[in-house]
């Protein structure tokens, strides 16, 4: 299923999305470390780097200069966008699994009604107790 997911992300282009962003998100903290005076550690400006693209922003941390108040503006108009393009895709995916597995539920159906007269009798039940239960569902 993570390959199948994986795959979903490639075909829509945002496997290429995440990567950049992924790889701003590392960068943009090089520079929020050497400019902000109040983030003396890499460590401390990737936690300031996650608060802001998470918009959790905890506040113990803030930029108070002019290039650090950029990047964290860009970060997260960026971490938005990437967080709306996951889940589309992963909403896809999942809407095309479920639509796969109808699909391949109703050639079954059209293929015991193109054979009917050469299905057993516990086959025929078995038919009758899926229309059944189909009718439930839709009803």
């Amino acid at each position: 299923m993570f390959r199948l997911l994986k795959d979903s992300f490639r075909t829509a282009g945002a496997d290429k999305i995440i990567s950049g962003y992924v790889l701003w998100f590392f960068l943009s903290a090089i520079p929020i470390w050497l400019w902000e005076p109040n983030i003396n550690t890499y460590q401390d400006s990737l936690w300031f780097c996650f608060a802001s693209a998470t918009s959790i922003g905890y506040g113990d941390v803030v930029a108070v200069t002019l290039v650090g108040r950029i990047i964290t503006i860009i970060l997260s108009i960026y971490s938005i966008a990437v967080i709306a393009i996951f889940t589309a895709v992963v909403t896809s995916f999942f809407t095309d699994i479920a639509r796969l597995k109808a699909s391949d539920s109703a050639r079954e159906f059209a293929d015991d009604l193109e054979h009917l007269s050469e299905l057993s009798k516990e086959e025929l039940e078995q038919l009758s107790q899926r229309i059944r239960e189909y009718q439930k569902k839709n009803h």
